[in-house]
């Protein structure tokens, strides 16, 4: 009887052992970015905050005198490299990726910064 109760012990505190570790490993990990993003205006300010946030993304805010995005995220949900491939998407340089073309042809006139135009 003795063996019994000590056995359904220490099953016990292997279970809860086990349990706690895995657990352990499925921590949410979250990650705050800032990096340089290309943009004029107000109306790139939004489109920059609103393509920032894919899957994965708690808050995106972009300075436009400082032509940097801040960017808090879930490292399990997504990545760098996600984030700045959904600006350049849009039609908005940053620092490793650039935006193609076609994209950068999309955007607004008053929201082209290629060629030396000046922020507004």
């Amino acid at each position: 009887m003795r063996t019994s109760i000590l056995f359904s012990v220490i099953l016990g505190l292997f279970f809860s052992v086990a349990v706690f570790a895995e657990n352990g490993g499925k921590k949410k990990k979250v990650e705050t970015l800032e990096f340089e993003v290309s943009g004029v205006c107000g109306a790139c300010e939004k489109r920059i905050e609103k393509v920032a946030l894919i899957k994965g993304v708690k808050m995106a805010e972009w300075d436009k005198q400082a032509q940097k995005i801040k960017v808090i995220y879930s490292t399990k949900k997504t990545d760098e490299k996600a984030i700045h491939q959904a600006i350049a998407k849009a039609g908005h340089d940053t620092k490793k990726v650039k935006a193609t073309d076609e994209a950068y042809a999309q955007l607004n006139d008053c929201c082209k910064y290629r060629d030396g135009v000046e922020i507004h």
